[in-house]
């Protein structure tokens, strides 16, 4: 999701939840996104995924972008949605993980602790690297 301000472009990320990424910061943020099923529709899949981690739904129209290969292999498809809302008010969904590990005792934990409005300058910092070729389609595509 990408909003438009006096600014200029702006792009929303978010932080993944748990304790591996608690104090990770650059280069760790994300686009909504998660997997889907081979038989699955790729945008509703991504629709689903984005209310899941966000609480919010995504308006629409959709403008798929190229996939990108990210370094360990996984082909990330995304779409563009120009929206807005207020991303101190998003609610995850959670997952349950052994924590500590080896201490037999489950956890639950939110699918993104946070997220946030970057313009793309400082998105390009935020970013898992091998999400970047995205914000450079979304760049493109924004000016046109």
């Amino acid at each position: 999701m990408y909003r438009r301000t006096d600014d200029g472009l702006e792009v929303l990320l978010v932080h993944p939840g748990g304790p591996f990424w608690q104090r990770k910061d650059l280069a760790a943020w994300s686009i909504p996104k998660g997997e889907f099923a081979p038989d699955e529709n790729p945008l509703e899949a991504a629709r689903r995924e984005f209310q899941e981690e966000t609480g919010f739904v995504a308006p629409g129209p959709f403008t798929r972008l190229e996939p990108v290969k990210q370094p360990g292999g996984k082909i990330v498809v995304a779409w563009a949605v120009e929206g807005d809302f207020d991303d101190a008010a998003v609610k995850s969904n959670t997952f349950s993980m052994e924590w500590p590990r080896g201490s037999g005792k489950r956890q639950e934990f939110p699918e993104i602790d946070r997220a946030g409005w970057f313009p793309i300058a400082e998105a390009r910092k935020k970013i898992l690297r091998g999400q970047l070729p995205l914000l450079d389609q979304l760049e493109a595509l924004a000016h046109r």
